[in-house]
Formats: structure tokens, C-alpha cells, sequence
């Protein structure tokens, strides 16, 4: 049998991964590399950058210790060439294998690159499926053939009757519903006590990671200490236990709720563990599984919590795959307006923005209501430029990848694609915010005022935003009920609102 030159990227850290099927310890060569172009094609959080260094290396010296020859580089090596072509030319050079074995990537830029690499190197390149995922992008393409919208409520239950989970015997969904979201919207109550979640020390080659980000990328945004990130794959086990015992059941009741100071609640900070491959899909919905079976978790938190990943999670990959490149492109609500400096800074007299961002820049992380309705609510309504948003997400989570990041961020937070894969915009006032968090009580802006210097800025914006984009919208059945109180005010009060906001939005910092 001929020598292959496996190839690992630095979110595929799992052994079952399909590069690593076959793999002759005798003969094959895996090479993993830290390459620049990664680390620096947006300006990542410095968490982030760490996190998926330090699991590489853990996941390196795992193979390692089965007798697998790891060809490993580190960014700081001085033959480091700074891209995955550049390195898969040396490796191949030195080890001269037969064959290059490749999975396919999570980003359409690195899967060019991938489809280069034969050219780059002569030599011939197996890029397999990756078989980590309930559906293969193929599967998806079937389900989204001939539709005009994709909804991932359809798209989920499918998911369901695959593979079974949730079901009864007879293949109806648990408890006679496939959606338990309306139980799920509860603010915290007062006084609430949450639960201390588990976090883990660095080791000695987290520690020197740490160092070589600390030097290298001294600027980013983020605070890379306290670490306490999994870095490998016993430890992620190890989170996802400590979720399921201490959060799991009341996360449906509070998985929309938001607190100063309390950035994790009841949610499950296992998505950066799932997203490099220390987790996977099925076990973990697997287990989620069990816990209701057990009697130990309610339906509507199981459910809520299985849905993010049979659902939304393979449902924005396959959109992902499905509709790029040109869905990277898309502007429909024509907003080009440039993100404002506090998205980095966090210095903002909007308690909520402050809050959500010092969160992100403390952890590399933000649940996915303070992503929608905080910071993505604001870019909406705003009217910020898509690409900048995307690459400020993209940049500043643990758990951010193009294929999860982009329709996410997109298609959901931003309508920028025009309705593809959410049914309205996900815009709001300040009321929501108020309703599902404790922000507003000690910010500097009045939630109740509507106009006027005190009044929160999400009022006015709100209105605006709906008068901005009355021609795209009006139509929207869903937006049926403001668009026809916008029909009563008189002009007068459409024009004050829109200047309020215009003067509002032109005094913000964007340098």
C-alpha cells in the first residue's frame, strides 16, 4: 500500500475524522499546521486563537502517543510559510508520499485552496466527506432543491424522523409536539441562583500557547486570561457532563434570558468543543437524549437544547455549502453603514451593548440571544455594512466559523439576504431587552422614554429601521401589525423619528 500524507485542520480534531479512516501508522504521515493565514485573516479574539492552538497540539500529541507520525508545525517555526498550500508543499516534499488525504473543510476559501493542492504538488488529493454531521451537504442540496425559502423548522423534523431521536415508538415526536420553543422564552426571576460552571486550568502546553499568543498578537481583541477553555478531548467530556448535570434542565425555561455579569447561565458552552471536533453531534445529542429518558431533564429543555444542534446547527451548514459563494453577497436591505468602534471597545452608554460585548471580550463568548437581540439587533437596526458585522462575529467567538457564522449572522441577525432563511427580521425595541434581562435597569437611557436625549436608542431605531426599509418590508405578513401603526402617525412624527435616529447613529465613533 502507498504512503499518504494525511491532512488535519485545526477544527478537526476528532479521530473518527474521515481523513484519518485507513490511516497506516506504519507508513502514513498526518501533518497539522498552525499557519498565519489563519490566525490572522480576521483579527480573532485572542481566546479564540489560544483555544484552537492548544487543542491542536493536545490533539497532535494524542496521535502521537498511538504511534502515529504527526508532522507538526508551530506558527513560531521560522520555515513556517503562513498557509495550508505552503505547508502541504513541504510536507510532501519531505515525506514524499503517493497520495494526499484530505476532509473537506468548514470554509469555502479553504476548500479552493484544498482543490489546488493537486496542481501545487502533483500529486493526486482524496477529499472524503466529512462525516461528523447528521447530513451531508448532499443531503441538504435534496431538501433545499426547488425551494425559495428554507425554513429549518421543516428541515429539522426531517432530521428527527432520520434519525429517530426524540421519538416515540410509533415515530411521533415526544411529548406530541416537535417544538417546544413557547415554553422557553422565560426571563430570569429575581434572586435567581445560577449554576457555577466548570472551568479548566491551563497545562504547560496551554500555558505556552498562551505566551506565543501574548507576543504575537498583542493588539487583538480580548482578554486571554482567565483561560479556562477544554483543550481536549476528555476535558469537552468532562464540560459536557458538568452541563448536563448542573444546566440541562432548566436551560429550556432560561435559554432567552440575559443578566449583567452572568454570561453563561444555564447554557451549554459546548459549541467551541463541538465546532474543532472534540465533541460530536450524535454523542452529544445522544446524551441530552438520555437525560430526559432518565427523568432527569424536562422535555422543553432536552428539546430546546437537541433542536440548536439536529437543527440549527446542521441547518446552517447545509445552507452554508448550499448557497455560497453568492450568499456571502447579498445586501437586501442595502445597509452600509460602518461598524461602530464601541463593537471592539465596549465603551458605550447602552448598558446592553456594554454588557454583551465586555462579556465577549472577557470569554470569547456570548449566547446566542445576546447575539440576535443585542448586538445583531443593533447592527439591524442600524443599518451597519453585513461584512463588517460578519467579521466582527467571526473574529470575536471561540465557537465561530465561516460556515456557522455567516447564515447565522446573515440570513438571521441581519436579513441581508432577503428573507432565504428567516421568515422576518428579527428587529426590536427596547421593551424586549428590558423583558428578557436586567440591562436596562442600570443603564444611562430610559427604556420607557420613546424620543428625547434620555430615551433608549433601540425605540426610535425600531421605528426607523421599519421606515428605512417600508418598500422591502411592508409585505412581510409578519410585520402586518407595526406597519399599519406607522400607517396612523402623521408625517410629521415619521420624519422626527428618522431624524432622532440619523443624528443618533451619525454622532457614533467608527474609527
Amino acid at each position: 500500500m502507498s504512503s499518504s500524507l494525511r491532512i488535519v485542520l485545526g477544527d478537526q480534531l476528532s479521530r473518527d475524522l474521515s481523513a484519518l479512516d485507513g490511516l497506516d501508522p506504519a507508513r502514513d504521515v498526518v501533518l497539522m499546521a498552525e499557519v498565519a493565514d489563519e490566525a490572522t485573516y480576521v483579527p480573532h479574539h485572542r481566546q479564540k486563537i489560544a483555544f484552537i492552538l492548544s487543542a491542536m497540539r493536545h490533539f497532535a500529541a494524542e496521535l502521537q502517543a498511538e504511534g502515529i507520525t504527526v508532522d507538526y508545525v508551530k506558527l513560531d517555526d521560522p520555515q513556517n510559510t503562513g498557509s495550508f498550500t505552503g505547508e502541504v508543499k513541504r510536507t510532501a516534499a519531505r515525506h514524499k508520499p503517493a497520495r494526499i488525504v484530505a476532509t473537506e473543510p468548514g470554509e469555502w476559501r479553504v476548500l479552493q485552496a484544498m482543490r489546488g493542492w493537486e496542481g501545487e504538488t502533483g500529486l493526486s488529493v482524496d477529499i472524503r466527506e466529512d462525516t461528523r454531521f447528521f447530513a451531508s451537504r448532499r443531503r441538504f442540496a435534496r431538501w433545499a432543491a426547488d425551494r425559495r425559502s428554507y425554513r429549518m423548522e421543516f428541515f429539522y423534523r426531517e432530521m428527527r424522523r432520520e434519525t429517530g431521536i426524540l421519538l416515540t415508538p410509533d415515530g411521533e415526536p415526544e411529548g406530541g409536539q416537535w417544538n417546544y420553543d413557547a415554553e422557553n422564552r422565560k426571563p430570569l426571576p429575581k434572586g435567581y441562583t445560577l449554576p457555577k460552571r466548570q472551568r479548566f486550568a491551563p497545562d504547560a502546553t496551554t500555558r505556552e500557547v498562551l505566551d506565543l499568543v501574548a507576543r504575537r498578537f498583542p493588539d487583538n481583541f480580548g482578554d486571554l486570561e482567565p483561560f479556562g477553555w477544554a483543550v481536549t478531548r476528555a476535558d469537552a467530556l468532562a464540560a459536557l457532563e458538568d452541563f448536563l448535570a448542573r444546566s440541562l434542565p432548566r436551560f429550556g425555561d432560561y435559554q432567552d434570558a440575559m443578566k449583567r455579569q452572568a454570561p453563561f447561565l444555564h447554557h451549554g458552552l459546548i459549541a467551541p468543543y463541538l465546532n474543532i471536533g472534540l465533541l460530536g453531534p450524535r454523542e452529544v445529542c445522544a446524551a441530552a437524549e438520555a437525560e430526559y429518558r432518565e427523568g432527569r431533564a424536562p422535555l422543553n429543555a432536552v428539546e430546546g437544547f437537541i433542536r440548536q444542534i439536529l437543527g440549527w446547527r446542521e441547518y446552517v451548514r447545509g445552507l452554508y455549502w448550499h448557497r455560497m459563494p453568492d450568499y456571502a453577497e447579498s445586501n437586501a436591505l442595502d445597509a452600509h453603514r460602518p461598524l461602530p468602534w464601541f463593537y471592539w471597545s465596549g465603551e458605550t452608554r447602552m448598558n446592553c451593548l456594554s454588557e454583551v460585548i465586555g462579556q465577549t471580550r472577557q470569554h470569547a463568548y456570548s449566547h446566542h440571544i445576546q447575539r440576535l437581540m443585542v448586538t445583531g439587533n443593533f447592527a439591524l437596526l442600524a443599518g451597519i455594512d453585513p461584512k463588517q458585522v460578519e467579521e466582527w462575529y467571526l473574529a470575536v467567538y471561540a465557537d465561530a466559523f465561516e460556515w456557522v457564522e455567516l447564515p447565522n449572522t446573515h440570513g438571521m441577525a441581519l436579513f441581508a439576504d432577503g428573507g432565504i432563511m428567516a421568515s422576518k427580521p428579527y428587529a426590536a425595541s427596547g421593551a424586549y431587552i428590558d423583558r428578557m434581562s436586567d440591562f436596562c435597569g442600570s443603564c444611562a437611557y430610559k427604556v420607557k422614554e420613546k424620543s428625547g436625549p434620555d430615551a433608549c436608542p433601540f425605540n426610535y431605531l425600531y421605528w426607523a429601521f421599519l421606515i428605512r426599509n417600508e418598500k422591502a418590508l411592508k409585505g412581510n405578513p409578519r410585520l402586518a401589525m407595526p406597519y399599519r401603526t406607522l400607517a396612523q402617525w402623521p408625517a410629521e412624527r415619521l420624519s422626527a423619528i428618522t431624524r432622532e435616529a440619523e443624528s443618533f447613529l451619525d454622532s457614533l465613533d467608527t474609527s
